[in-house]
């Protein structure tokens, strides 16, 4: 499955977003600029987060956003729902019922095999994502690169 470029665009805003602190709203083109990202584009993904409540957009001269509600509380499913949208990612289409082995009707009384098995699998993906908390992330983050946070308050705070 391949997820757009946004997702991983929105969670490390995120991320930045709780290390800059809550007290301090950071505009779409200060994110972007921090990863060297295309401005529009991050803020539609920036939007998609605000539309799904789990940032805030304030507009104005001080305005930018904040994260809505701590990592905690953020699952890495509720950002990739928030900018792949809900659908399942795979749609049985139902093609064994076409073609030269079709079966009359009645044959398909179960469903396709192969769907409940794609099925299955997406289930514990988003039990996996849905599982695994913004903050969870973070703290695997500052294990790997502990000056990471203060690095990116300063870089926020002085540029």
């Amino acid at each position: 499955m391949k997820m757009n470029e946004g997702v991983e665009w929105a969670l490390h805003s995120c991320l930045n977003l709780a290390w800059i602190g809550a007290d301090r709203a950071v505009t779409a083109a200060r994110l972007a600029a921090y990863h060297a990202l295309p401005t529009a584009y991050l803020n539609k993904q920036l939007q998609a987060l605000a539309r799904a409540g789990l940032v805030t957009s304030t507009p104005g001269p001080k305005g930018g956003f904040r994260l809505a509600k701590p990592l905690e509380r953020i699952t890495l499913m509720d950002v990739v729902t928030a900018i792949e949208g809900p659908d399942e990612a795979f749609r049985c289409a139902e093609i064994r019922k076409q073609g030269p082995g079709a079966q009359p009707e009645a044959a398909y009384r179960l469903p396709c095999a192969i769907a409940e098995s794609m099925a299955a699998a997406e289930l514990a993906w988003r039990k996996e994502l849905a599982g695994t908390t913004l903050a969870q992330v973070r703290e695997r983050a500052e294990r790997r690169a502990p000056n990471a946070p203060g690095a990116i308050r300063r870089w926020f705070e002085n540029s």
